[in-house]
């Protein structure tokens, strides 16, 4: 019973050696991968069994021949634990990083709704307290001379426009999110869609006097749904006619790069903050105060991230950069063959 105890405790203590250095390596290498963590915590296993068997073997006057055996078989099984243990470290680091994303991803989910939640209350608020203060005015005959009563119906349908556009940004934005979408490709003429898109807009930019230049030819065809299509390039000429400055320029051309079809639309806004780039596309994001647009012309900050829910849907991307006194949206979809 004596040589049982004996030989527990200098196996114990080769075991506790072994599992000191081990446990230090694994303090040293605190910042790298579960892979790692989980090949040195079954190298130290087998390491601690070694160790003791070796001793043990010592005390006891093993043959030389007959410890090689026993030191064989635990490399053997070294080997196997190694092999396992690195396939299945790496699937739970992957399962890990997986998992650090979705929360990411949750976290970002879920302001980006506060902040939608937030944009829309402020920009259905204003429009709602002066339609219930004039309809109150009309209704309690505070006007009643013909002009201001005309004054008062042409505010109230400008600010009902402008929640009906809200409102239908806000579908659009609930199909993108919920892959609603039901598109329907086909050849769309990209210079025909600009050209009615800018009839749109060229009312607006007639009042701020800023000039519309739209490229004579090279408008390609491209491969998209035309509903879809048109309200891209729809909110990115009126985006650009809302925050380019009075008598400035917005210029839109197009081309073709292989099997892609490229839309350009730049403006004279004086540019956007680098760090801005980044979140333009973000739901709700509007940046600095200068980037807010004035009572009336607002879309909640929608407009944007409509543009690259729709492009993305296509399989194309939209991107942005400053150029020289603005700024240039650059959208690519699919070409027609």
């Amino acid at each position: 019973m004596r040589d049982l105890a004996l030989i527990f405790a200098m196996a114990l203590v080769a075991a506790l050696v072994v599992g000191t250095v081990g446990a230090l390596t694994l303090r040293l290498l605190r910042h790298r991968s579960i892979t790692v963590h989980v090949c040195v915590l079954l190298t130290v296993t087998v390491a601690a069994v070694a160790a003791g068997v070796a001793v043990v073997a010592q005390a006891m006057f093993l043959s030389r021949h007959d410890l090689q055996v026993v030191l064989l078989t635990v490399a053997a099984a070294a080997v196997v634990s190694l092999a396992v243990g690195w396939y299945f470290g790496r699937r739970l680091a992957v399962a890990a990083v997986w998992a650090d994303q979705a929360r990411e991803r949750e976290r970002r989910i879920e302001k980006g709704r506060r902040d939608l939640v937030a944009w829309v209350s402020h920009d259905l608020r204003t429009p709602l307290a002066g339609l219930r203060a004039m309809a109150e005015a009309l209704e309690d005959r505070v006007v009643d001379d013909p002009a201001t009563v005309a004054e008062y119906h042409r505010r109230i349908r400008v600010q009902t426009d402008r929640m009906t556009r809200l409102v239908d940004d806000l579908f659009e934005l609930s199909r993108i999110n919920a892959d609603a979408l039901r598109l329907s490709p086909a050849a769309v003429p990209l210079g025909e869609v600009v050209s009615d898109a800018l009839a749109v807009a060229a009312p607006l930019a007639a009042a701020r006097r800023i000039t519309l230049v739209a490229a004579e030819s090279g408008w390609p065809t491209v491969l998209a749904s035309e509903p879809e299509l048109a309200r891209v390039v729809g909110n990115l000429l009126l985006n650009a006619v809302r925050y380019t400055p009075e008598d400035g320029t917005v210029h839109v051309d197009a081309g073709r790069d292989r099997d892609d079809a490229w839309l350009a639309v730049a403006d004279t806004c004086g540019g956007i903050p680098e760090e801005d780039l980044p979140h333009l596309f973000d739901v709700a994001f509007r940046g600095e105060p200068a980037r807010t647009p004035r009572t009336g012309e607002g879309s909640g900050g929608l407009g944007l991230a409509i543009v690259r829910g729709l492009v993305e849907a296509h399989g194309g991307r939209v991107d942005v950069r400053n150029v020289g006194g603005g700024c240039r949206f650059v959208v690519r979809l699919p070409a027609a063959a």
